[in-house]
């Protein structure tokens, strides 16, 4: 099995357990987030250490070591991305498991559940066609004030939204034509997301425009744009106004 299937097979299987997980009706509220995310941090763990026991992992559910640091190929996953969403039945959550190569975001898979979709680096789809009015897609509950005076400086629809992988797969799925964060996230919430969208041609960066580098010892990732590639000469150059 190739690291893109390992990935793609695991957030898929991921994504099942979770459904089974809420489907079972034993949790509730946050009992059901946590089981959730203990169940599929489980196996994921499990089964990256038993398929790649030499690489380096890091899961947002697990304690982190220095060890991963020495290492070249590092498994980045996020069990439950959008924890909310997933325990109110919504669409707009994912697993994320992505592979990281020198840093850069290399293989990776992003499920989504709710729509049995799971999106990933080796079989690309074909974007659909941007809209002719340019959506940005935000958190539904605090979308960032830099995201929302982007908008308004090149005539964006705001569409509120879950999770960082939903709204990441979005931009993939034709759904939108950007996304914007500032609002501060962890190397877990783009490692995947970021992967699958370079490989489907869009752009990924920091906000500066800077490349994304993963594995760093420090996780904080605070920012991240991921659009098509015409947008983002026009929206980098408007979050440089802020």
């Amino acid at each position: 099995m190739t690291d893109a299937e390992l990935a793609a097979h695991l957030a898929q299987v991921a994504g099942r357990i979770l459904v089974e997980v809420r489907d079972s009706a034993m949790f509730t509220g946050k009992a059901l987030g946590k089981a959730g995310d203990e169940t599929a941090n489980q196996f994921l763990v499990h089964a990256l250490r038993e398929q790649r026991p030499e690489d380096g992992l890091l899961s947002e559910e697990s304690k982190d070591t220095d060890e991963r640091l020495s290492k070249e190929r590092v498994w980045i996953v996020d069990p439950v991305d959008g924890t909310r969403e997933y325990g109110e039945a919504r669409a707009d959550w994912a697993v994320h498991v992505a592979l990281c190569v020198n840093g850069r975001p290399q293989i990776g898979a992003v499920a989504l559940p709710g729509l049995d979709v799971v999106l990933r680096t080796d079989t690309p789809v074909t974007v659909p066609a941007a809209a002719q009015t340019p959506r940005m897609v935000v958190s539904r509950t605090r979308p960032a004030a830099e995201a929302v005076a982007v908008s308004e400086a090149i005539g964006a629809e705001l569409v509120g939204m879950g999770s960082a992988g939903a709204k990441a797969m979005a931009v993939v799925r034709g759904e939108a034509e950007i996304y914007l964060h500032t609002g501060g996230q962890y190397e877990w919430d783009s490692a995947a997301p970021a992967a699958v969208a370079l490989a489907h041609g869009l752009h990924a960066s920091r906000i500066d425009g800077s490349p994304l580098t993963y594995n760093n010892r420090d996780t904080y990732m605070p920012d991240l744009l991921i659009c098509r590639p015409e947008w983002a000469e026009r929206v980098l150059a408007e979050v440089a106004k802020l």
